[in-house]
């Protein structure tokens, strides 16, 4: 069996996928080394995995305004490479060296740019993780992204225009991944060609497109050795706690709430997202869960709200009426195996164009953050109860994406990568 190496870096959504992968493939024999931010160390450990911590450290809940410049909707993406990145870049390389001596493969975030530098230094394979359909930058298929917020719509104009546009974002982001070429530099490698923040950042391996494709098909400009596997869930345990008495007697009470959550990054940021919430689910006299995290529990609740810090998405989605979130991929993907309605509030990054797949599937609407009002909420949710098209076509969404089994399709393609290589 092969000792592997599980890294990313990021929120929960980024994390969770890859922790079913690596709990799957130590299932099936391999040895696991799990290397990702300190603050995921006891979770990790729980389960049973090894672990090793690799820089930059995540923001805390006592940083909101480094939040809330990473969620930039329009300059989030630049924030995140460029000044909290890769000006980390050393760090991270040498955190995740320490990490891979003795390792077979490295499985990895798309993001993790020390991976590259890593396996090239160490003569091993690696494998590329992406989460999200945003992060292929198709032509084809055109992703709502911040620096040109109109891009999905373009599909109408051709592909030549597409392609236009695609090399006007490769021309602007292309000078981001100058520190990369500087270490690389500095460890013996040879300058990589393109973009390395665009368009050369996947393994030239295997690259694992870790959602349906219920929500993205596979693409011709996509890397030729992508696999698309379907979402790779991990529900928070390997034996989850029962829902807390207290929410177990409010869902048995009443009519199914609507759950509100902004994961678990945009939730450090909330601005007025839960007093808004609130405000509306009184106008239309409903009921509600409120996934607050660490933000100090909103005073005055009515019976017919509760706050409560996390439950795992599985537990309490189900019991949904609708849930309104961030449109981050983890959250989204639940929502989406659960088979329930949403409208999405896009707080940054990929979560637009989250926000505007399942638009378009027929199972959400969407809110931009700069209009959420309880009375602009209260409307958007009315038309996502009332017309039953939505419910309909969110349980006919959810029954594809539990009949997939991304963490097979995923653990399969690499160890037949493995295969290949010896």
């Amino acid at each position: 069996m092969s000792r592997i190496v599980v890294t990313t870096i990021g929120s929960l959504g980024d994390l969770h996928p890859q922790i079913a992968i690596a709990l799957e493939l130590q299932q099936r024999g391999h040895k696991i080394v799990f290397a990702t931010h300190r603050s995921y160390q006891t979770k990790i450990e729980n389960l049973g995995l090894e672990f090793r911590s690799l820089r930059p450290d995540l923001p805390t809940a006592d940083e909101p305004e480094i939040m809330a410049q990473m969620l930039d909707l329009k300059t989030g993406g630049e924030y995140i490479i460029k000044e909290w990145l890769l000006p980390n870049l050393r760090d991270t390389y040498t955190d995740l060296m320490a990490s891979a001596q003795g390792a077979d493969c490295i499985v990895s975030g798309e993001i993790v740019y020390a991976t590259r530098l890593v396996a090239e230094k160490l003569e091993i394979q690696w494998i590329t993780s992406v989460l999200q359909p945003a992060a292929f930058f198709s032509a084809v298929d055109p992703s709502v992204i911040p620096l040109f917020p109109l891009a999905d719509r373009l599909p109408k104009l051709g592909r030549t225009f597409n392609r236009a546009v695609k090399q006007l974002l490769l021309a602007v982001t292309k000078s981001w991944g100058e520190p990369i070429h500087q270490l690389r530099k500095q460890l013996g490698l040879p300058r990589l060609a393109g973009n390395v923040i665009i368009d050369n950042k996947c393994s030239p391996y295997l690259a694992l497109a870790l959602f349906s494709t219920a929500l993205a098909q596979p693409q011709s400009d996509w890397p030729s050795n992508t696999i698309a596997t379907g979402f790779t869930f991990f529900d928070g345990d390997r034996n989850p706690a029962e829902l807390s008495p207290q929410l177990q007697q409010f869902l048995k009470i009443g009519e199914s709430p609507i759950v509100f959550t902004l994961g678990s990054a945009a939730v450090n940021n909330p601005g007025t997202f839960y007093r808004e919430s609130i405000a509306a689910i009184k106008q239309l006299n409903l009921r509600a869960v409120l996934l607050i995290g660490e933000n100090p529990p909103p005073a005055n609740l009515s019976q017919d709200i509760i706050a409560i810090d996390y439950v795992p998405y599985s537990q309490i989605f189900p019991h949904a009426r609708a849930i309104v979130h961030q449109g981050g991929i983890g959250t989204t993907a639940q929502a989406l195996r659960a088979g329930c309605p949403t409208l999405v509030v896009p707080y940054g990054n990929d979560q637009p164009d989250n926000a505007a797949r399942v638009e378009r599937l027929g199972t959400s609407r969407t809110i931009a953050r700069s209009q959420y009002t309880a009375s602009r909420l209260a409307k958007e949710l009315r038309e996502l109860l009332d017309n039953s098209q939505y419910a309909t076509k969110a349980a006919e969404i959810g029954q594809i994406i539990r009949a997939e089994n991304g963490v097979k399709v995923a653990c399969d393609a690499i160890e037949q990568q493995l295969i290949k290589e010896i």
